[in-house]
């Protein structure tokens, strides 16, 4: 049986893995959520959309002879990784997550904790600010909870519907972004508080460092709770692993 890899992308992470199993010749299929609508051409067979809840991952790695799965998907998408370890568990396929290490408060940073969106969204109450509102499309309606307030939104793709926000102003833009650059953005839309999840990472730590270099808060959604699982936190020791697990499978 030739070994066939499942990976759940994304995130550069997600990209960076499909390279090293294009350049080692592994079969292996990327699988995007397909929330952005041009994502960038990948070395490996790619794959879009939804599985189908934890069924349909468990029919579609019994379909495919998937041996192993790796869960580079982004730290918040909770509910897919989830799925993978329920469907893993249910099938018998060895799962890993190459996953960022969070980013953690330094000298000089101005740090508002909150566990979820919705507290978040609460602890912007209050009369208006100006807010960087660095946390994707699909949150941006709970934010409507409080309009008072003036958004910049930076997001990959053009809005497809009317903002539910009174006062926002967007760029469409992809990463990876730099410190001076979004020190330049936040002083020349006078951004005085940033909402951030904590993504961890480098490719889009560039707003934290902004903050911090220009005083301003950040109120830092924690990442979700998520099943037990073997975590990664490269690309290099995902090949180990996979050559690990393949070798006590007889792969």
């Amino acid at each position: 049986m030739v070994a066939s890899i499942l990976i759940l992308g994304g995130t550069t992470e997600a990209t960076a893995l499909a390279q090293a199993m294009a350049e080692r010749g592994q079969p292996a299929v990327l699988s995007l959520a397909g929330r952005v609508a041009r994502p960038k051409p990948q070395p490996i067979a790619t794959r879009v959309g939804g599985f189908g809840g934890v069924a349909g991952l468990v029919d579609y790695l019994r379909a495919n002879r998937i041996s192993h799965v790796v869960d580079a998907t982004h730290p918040f998408a909770a509910t897919m990784s989830a799925h993978a370890v329920a469907a893993c568990a249910a099938v018998g396929v060895p799962l890993a997550a190459l996953t960022r290490p969070p980013w953690t408060p330094g000298p000089g940073d101005r740090w508002h904790r909150v566990a979820d969106m919705d507290a978040a969204v609460a602890a912007l109450a209050g009369p208006p600010r100006r807010v960087m509102a660095a946390v994707g499309r699909m949150h941006l309606e709970r934010f409507a909870a409080q309009p008072q307030h003036f958004y910049l939104l930076r997001l990959v793709d053009p809005p497809a519907a009317p903002l539910p926000l009174p006062h926002a102003h967007v760029l469409v833009s992809r990463g990876p972004f730099t410190q001076a650059g979004d020190s330049a953005l936040m002083r020349d839309h006078r951004i005085d508080l940033v909402v951030s999840k904590n993504a961890g990472g480098t490719g889009a730590r560039a707003k934290i460092d902004a903050a911090r270099a220009l005083s301003l808060p950040v109120v830092m959604v924690d990442r979700p709770a998520l099943p037990a699982r073997t975590e990664l936190a490269s690309v290099q020791a995902v090949i180990d692993w996979l050559a690990h697990t393949q070798a006590d499978l007889g792969v």
